[in-house]
């Protein structure tokens, strides 16, 4: 593995997570990456391209989960060392943590998973900085006590505590996610963690389509101009794709490349201000 690349997220300034929901083949992967580099470089916003190798919740049986752990993990260690773009994917058990671990520059754990306690002491023992999603089922407050697993995890593996805690909606009722945007704030004093807004699994609409989730992504820029505004959040996790109607997974809230430019001039100017009060 070649040295560690500049972190995003290692100063003041806002950082966004952002690619396809998952690697597709390696080919889209490295295009959709050059791209996002460059509409990022322009904006002067910071990114991590985020794509998995494995959709491992799905809706259905048949649904899309992606190239698998080896060929993804290959794909994503191409992708930081010949495009130069630091490179974040989700984790889905123990087995995962260790191989990803060794390529990727930040570890993702799935909302669904967060109270797994020996799986999140696993990834928090990899050394790796970590974005641990607060589940749909928690309050804000409850993340304090999976930041405190992680915590002694990294402690008894003597490595740096590294973690974020991030917002990606509520369940309301059937088939529906709400944010609470005084969440945000909350969980940032009482984790003692910085805070990422998901904004586009937010707008999901979980297995509205019946074999697969809906989403309703137009909502997704106003959230996350919302959530950067509350002055609590030092990152946006957002899922892009530059045809997201003919994706294979989560296209519904994906946002069109097209859209970024714009958003992310808007995302860089609440940050500057709120971060300023």
């Amino acid at each position: 593995m070649t040295d560690p690349l500049p972190s995003p997220w290692a100063g003041e300034n806002l950082f966004v997570l952002a690619g396809p929901c998952a690697i597709e083949s390696r080919g889209f992967a490295l295009e959709t990456a050059e791209q996002l580099r460059d509409i990022f470089a322009d904006a002067g916003v910071g990114l991590v391209y985020k794509s998995s190798f494995d959709k491992a919740n799905r809706t259905s049986a048949s649904s899309f989960r992606g190239v698998g752990l080896d060929e993804g993990l290959s794909i994503l260690a191409e992708i930081r060392e010949t495009l130069g773009v630091p490179v974040i994917t989700d984790v889905h058990d123990t087995s995962q943590v260790a191989p990803a671990a060794e390529v990727v520059d930040m570890l993702q754990t799935p909302a669904f998973l967060c109270r797994q306690s020996d799986f999140i002491a696993a990834v928090a023992a990899a050394g790796k900085p970590v974005n641990i999603k607060k589940g749909q089922f928690l309050a804000p407050w409850d993340m304090a006590k999976v930041i405190e697993k992680a915590n002694i995890a990294a402690d008894e593996a003597g490595v740096p505590r590294s973690f974020f805690v991030c917002e990606r909606g509520s369940t309301f009722g059937y088939g529906n996610l709400v944010v609470d945007m005084r969440g945000l704030t909350i969980m940032r004093e009482t984790s003692g963690c910085p805070v990422v807004f998901d904004a586009t699994h937010s707008v999901q609409l979980p297995g509205a389509k019946g074999e697969s989730s809906g989403g309703e992504r137009q909502h997704a820029p106003a959230l996350a101009r919302a959530a950067v505004a509350t002055g609590a959040v030092s990152g946006v996790f957002m899922e892009t794709h530059p045809d997201p109607d003919n994706a294979p997974c989560d296209g519904p809230n994906m946002l069109p490349f097209e859209w970024l430019p714009d958003l992310l001039a808007d995302l860089k100017a609440i940050a500057a201000i709120s971060k300023s009060r």
